[in-house]
């Protein structure tokens, strides 16, 4: 299993919108994303900062990312939730959400 982590801006004027979304998140968006042996995904609201966490428990997860790249009900999702977000990732690097590296973890 392999843990990843990103962040990203949320616009304050679609905190609401972002935020009512995220109550019914589509359950094929939700299956897409099992389907790709993403497991524990979460997302935490510090300011106008998203925090997303994931555990991956797949073998290939470029595979597995494009797949859920690829998935049309996915791409309709990002069409409403994408306008919310601000990204702060490297620009060219190709990432809408910025990853940020582990740099400790505590296991049982």
């Amino acid at each position: 299993m392999e843990r990843f982590g990103s962040v990203i801006r949320l616009r304050p004027e679609h905190r609401d919108e972002y935020l009512r979304l995220h109550e019914r998140v589509w359950p094929q968006v939700e299956q897409t994303l099992l389907g790709a042996n993403i497991r524990n995904y979460t997302i935490f609201l510090h300011g106008d900062l998203l925090f997303g966490y994931y555990e991956y428990v797949g073998t290939d997860h470029a595979a597995d990312q494009a797949r859920i790249a690829a998935d049309p009900v996915t791409q309709q999702w990002w069409q409403l939730t994408d306008p919310c977000q601000e990204s702060i990732a490297d620009p060219g690097s190709g990432q809408w959400w910025a990853p940020m590296r582990e740099v400790w973890h505590l296991d049982d």
